[in-house]
């Protein structure tokens, strides 16, 4: 965590005008890259998509091609964020995009039960979401059958496959603030309400390391780490931050040095980009800090207006099929190909300017990192990949002293599961331990209360490892606990097709029983029905 405690400290005793270092590309042996697919555990089929914009149908019907195509079963969908979970109209009015671009598209289908998402989907949330339905599960939850939220921030456990996320984009200016925002969200709030929070990224930095991590925003730098000048050929508007060192998030990149995942999964900037992190090759890693300070101004930039700025990323006519642009991940990743559409994105939303670190040697280990476009045909936004759980998958029920209901999932144990079965979703406990430990530190106001040193942070959880342990699993050993004992999907919000004369105006703030679920599973107030 030492990076990331840096990064954080720097942060506050920058000003706007420091260097930038130019970062240097790392150079990676083959047989490195290929250490990722050579353990004899079993494998689970993984997919990856960049960003959804609400086009489910089509995802899940090129899934479906390249199952057929290549006679394999996924066994788990991953989506990048932009994931846009609209319920009914109400519900487009939380996101932020012009009218012109507010499309039920076909989530609500797969809310109001008329489909069910074919195989387990895991999602965060990006910059074009229904934000009052992702507020609604700030700690996570189904937002459909088979269709999981991490949650603004969050860790679970998939048949032994640790994964964490991070939801929305990096701002400055946000970044140290709580959050404010309240239903009917403003200009402002519509908009900073997907701004990426400090309490967030210090909950995220105390894991020890996921084998998978998912944002949508790229971690700043990572382009240094790939084939920088093909992605350049690919979006020339790039350059001058690619060149500067400010292309992605700094808190992102103090993650990915602390956390140092086997994968690293971002969509956003609408193109495949593929990068390899070796954590312990000194002189390739790049020290990134966030130079924004609360107390500054927010950056200039050329438009003000950010709704019109970072809209441009809508310019392209919704996929009207699936597309047949997805391919397994290779050892060895390619050199991006130049492309036939280039996608016009402007980077507003993104930090300005990145101070540098003293460079920390890391114990040998590697981070894949692999962005996808947006589903388009002709896009290459789907990648379906083999990844092997780091450790054995057991469950445990939920304590009895600690269950939410008196019900309790009977599919808790993977003992004698079909062979295709849906994969089981688990709490992960660490982040359990660290969601109650910080939470006394969640604010719903501007204001941020200030955090303890990680030293004391760290002390904090083990003694709420200790709770975890005793209160939610059982004493047979180390287990996780079944999502689906404690949180059960409810619908919170109509379908389309009942909104009549409130049609164009925001909804209230629905209480979520699952929310509910969560915080009494952990004893700790529930903080999201009283932002409304």
């Amino acid at each position: 965590m030492a990076a990331l405690r840096d990064m954080m400290d720097e942060r506050r005793d920058t000003s706007s005008s420091l260097p930038v270092v130019k970062i240097r590309p790392s150079h990676v042996p083959p047989s490195m890259l290929r250490r990722l697919s050579t353990r004899s555990s079993k494998k689970m089929k993984v997919a990856i998509e960049g960003c959804c914009h609400g086009e489910l149908d089509n995802i899940y019907a090129q899934i479906k091609v390249l199952e057929q195509t290549n006679k394999y079963k996924v066994d788990l969908l991953l989506i990048c964020g932009d994931f846009q979970a609209v319920r009914n109209w109400r519900d487009l009015q939380c996101m932020a995009v012009p009218d012109k671009y507010k499309q039920l598209q076909t989530f609500h289908k797969y809310y109001t039960g008329e489909k069910k998402a074919p195989l387990l989907t895991i999602v965060i949330g990006g910059n074009h979401e229904a934000s009052n339905h992702m507020w609604e599960l700030y700690h996570g939850g189904w937002l459909a059958p088979n269709i999981y939220f991490l949650g603004h921030s969050g860790c679970i456990q998939v048949n032994g496959i640790r994964i964490a996320g991070a939801s929305g984009i990096f701002k400055g200016y946000n970044f140290s603030r709580g959050y404010f925002e309240k239903l009917p969200y403003d200009k402002e709030s519509i908009r900073s309400i997907y701004h990426i929070r400090e309490f967030n990224v210090r909950k995220l930095s105390l894991l020890s390391s996921p084998q998978v991590f998912l944002s949508h925003d790229w971690p700043v730098g990572i382009d240094q780490y790939g084939d920088a000048q093909g992605l350049i050929r690919q979006k020339s508007h790039f350059r001058q931050e690619i060149n500067s060192g400010t292309l992605g998030s700094p808190p992102l990149m103090g993650l990915l040095r602390t956390l140092k995942p086997e994968w690293w999964f971002s969509a956003h900037l609408h193109v495949k980009f593929e990068a390899t992190v070796v954590h312990n090759a000194v002189e390739s890693q790049p020290s990134v800090t966030e130079a924004t300070s609360p107390t500054q101004p927010p950056p200039k930039v050329a438009n003000p207006d950010e709704i019109a700025i970072d809209d441009d990323e809508f310019d392209d006519t919704p996929a009207a099929g699936p597309t047949t642009s997805a391919s397994d991940v290779q050892p060895a990743p390619p050199p991006p190909e130049a492309p036939s559409n280039p996608d016009e994105i402007k980077l507003d939303d993104e930090e300005e300017d990145v101070a540098p670190q003293p460079s920390i040697q890391q114990p040998p280990s590697v981070t894949r990192f692999l962005a996808l476009d947006k589903c388009l045909p002709r896009r290459k936004y789907l990648e379906v990949i083999d990844i092997v759980p780091d450790s054995p998958f057991t469950s445990s029920p939920l304590s009895r002293s600690a269950s939410p209901s008196k019900s309790r999932s009977r599919s808790s144990s993977p003992k004698g599961k079909a062979k295709n079965a849906t994969p089981t979703i688990c709490f992960d406990r660490e982040w359990l331990a660290i969601t109650r430990a910080f939470h006394p530190y969640f604010s719903l106001m501007r204001h941020q209360t200030p955090f303890p040193e990680e030293e004391v942070a760290r002390e904090m959880v083990q003694r709420e490892m200790a709770w975890v342990q005793e209160n939610l699993l059982s004493s047979e050993g180390n287990k996780s606990l079944p999502i689906n004992d404690v949180q059960k999907f409810v619908r919170t919000a109509p379908g389309p097709g009942t909104e009549g004369v409130d049609r164009n105006r925001q909804p209230p703030l629905y209480p979520n029983p699952q929310t509910e679920a969560f915080c009494k599973m952990l004893q700790i107030p529930n903080m999201i029905g009283t932002s409304s």
